[in-house]
């Protein structure tokens, strides 16, 4: 026997074929465990994912139906000059005479009215109250509740909190973060699998296969629109998830952290006058919407504080700030005006002016121009979230992915059903992907991916304790399933034929 003879039918180790098989094999164990993981949380998780969309979908076109519910209050029919701004204060402070001046948001545009706020210690956290004036008749035509820097009224304040913690305070916001912390895994989890899928048809090796369903396959037509409207819309929904999880309670404050570690935090004006060595004031952050804006004088100084409004907006006028604004009073003595542009539709840059309001000199200027580029992503990803960025076109985008992601929900529950066993008595769910991916995979992948899991899962409680979850719940049913089972009858050996 020859050496050539010895070693035919087998490959050295190696070998560029036993390096291939290795690859394959591992490829196919991480798409295994990307599967299971892929199916628990479809299954358990996708709830919190379908109420954040169909919530999220409400978000979206909030502010075009707070025009329309609420234009009474946001919009006037007077034609002619625009009044002195500090008349349309004076008109507010008569309505109002007790509570403290907070801040002023001069008409925009023409037909638009001014709101001038006010701090009211009878209202929630986040929440201030409004008189609204007419900009040319000065005369007020409404007051309403205002929510967080953006002024949401009331019915948009309700679809926002509906969104945000379903009206059931801290514990509700649960449900949003796990939504958030999920949406990316499985999003990303749901490529990979389907990249995988198309590229293992020789006829189809196009990225463009991507992007649709296969028609040619009626029996993995559900499958097919599942994934391709998962691809169309998952870079909007990468976006969402990450700004979502910037708002959420525990991940929010890890991302907050590392943000200020890295200096990614939003750069402030400073408020104090010269010679004050007091507070600075913060510009209108990145979370603002959920806060509520500007500082606070008292009661007795508010027609003192109104007779400067005038001086103020000039002044930030003629130093470039043109978009909407919000002038802030000073909080004290030694205390500047701040006027800071404010985040509305259309409106890309906020730039921050503090003024002195009795000489009208500027203290210090914070242009947009000057924020580091994280800080200003994350003001862009916060805008474009809120439907603001672009107005109704970003609004109309946002409701389209929501639905979108809604059909991707609902498909996936419907391939979960039909998996159910048809031939079993009663109630039955569909069966999970195959066991034992984890054990078919190399230590030198598995590990990696522990040691990922365990940072991530601290960075964000609301993904790592569900993931801990379903691997303790794996582990259960793989241990009840092999207690279960019975072993199968041996085949009767066959009887040995003579010649």
């Amino acid at each position: 026997m020859t050496l050539t003879e010895s070693g035919a039918g087998t490959a050295p180790p190696s070998s560029p074929a036993r390096k291939q098989e290795s690859k394959r094999t591992a490829g196919q164990a991480i798409q295994a465990l990307l599967l299971r993981l892929h199916f628990y949380a479809g299954v358990f998780v996708a709830p919190f994912i379908l109420i954040a969309a169909v919530t999220g979908a409400l978000y979206a076109i909030s502010p075009t139906l707070e025009n329309i519910t609420d234009r009474g209050l946001l919009h006037t029919d007077s034609t002619g000059p625009v009044q002195p701004l500090r008349d349309q204060v004076t008109a507010a402070l008569a309505v109002e005479p007790a509570l403290t001046l907070n801040a002023v948001d001069p008409a925009q545009n023409l037909g638009d009215t001014t709101r001038v706020i006010f701090t009211d210690p009878s209202l929630g956290e986040s929440e201030r109250r409004a008189v609204f004036v007419d900009p040319v008749t000065a005369r007020p035509v409404g007051d309403s509740v205002v929510y967080g820097s953006s002024g949401a009224l009331p019915m948009r304040t309700w679809i926002d909190q509906l969104h945000r913690d379903l009206h059931l305070g801290d514990f509700g916001r649960y449900y949003s973060e796990i939504a958030a912390s999920w949406m990316w895994v499985v999003a990303l989890a749901g490529l990979v699998l389907w990249i995988r899928r198309v590229r293992a048809r020789r006829e189809r090796r196009s990225a463009g296969w991507l992007l649709r369903p296969d028609r040619s396959r009626p029996r993995g037509r559900t499958l097919n629109w599942h994934a391709a409207v998962g691809v169309w819309i998952l870079p909007i929904i990468l976006l969402l998830s990450v700004t979502g999880m910037t708002w959420s309670k525990y991940a929010g404050e890890h991302v907050d952290g590392l943000r200020s570690a890295l200096s990614w935090t939003t750069p402030s004006v400073t408020a104090k006058l010269p010679g004050n060595t007091d507070m600075a004031m913060p510009a209108m952050g990145d979370h603002a919407e959920h806060m509520g804006g500007g500082t606070q004088s008292g009661p007795a100084s508010n027609a003192a504080n109104a007779l400067l409004f005038d001086t103020v907006f000039g002044v930030a006028r003629a130093n470039d700030l043109t978009g909407p604004l919000e002038i802030s009073v000073p909080s004290g003595d030694g205390m500047a005006f701040v006027a800071q542009e404010l985040r509305r539709p259309g409106q890309y840059t906020r730039d921050a002016i503090a003024v002195n309001g009795t000489t009208g000199v500027i203290t210090d200027k914070l242009p947009y121009s000057e924020w580091g580029l994280m800080a200003k992503l994350t003001n862009w990803g916060i805008q474009f979230h809120m439907g603001l960025m672009f107005g109704l076109l970003n609004q109309l985008l946002l409701l389209a992915v929501m639905i979108g992601l809604i059909t991707v929900i609902v498909r996936g529950y419907l391939m979960w059903w039909r998996r159910r066993p048809t031939k079993a008595s009663g109630l039955s769910a569909g069966k999970p992907p195959r066991r034992g991916a984890l054990k078919q995979t190399p230590l030198i992948i598995v590990a990696p991916l522990a040691v990922a899991s365990v940072v991530v899962g601290w960075f964000a409680p609301m993904l790592g304790i569900p993931l801990l979850a379903f691997l303790i719940v794996d582990v259960l049913v793989g241990v009840l399933s092999r207690g279960r089972a019975t072993p199968e009858p041996a085949a009767p050996e066959k009887a040995e034929v003579t010649p």
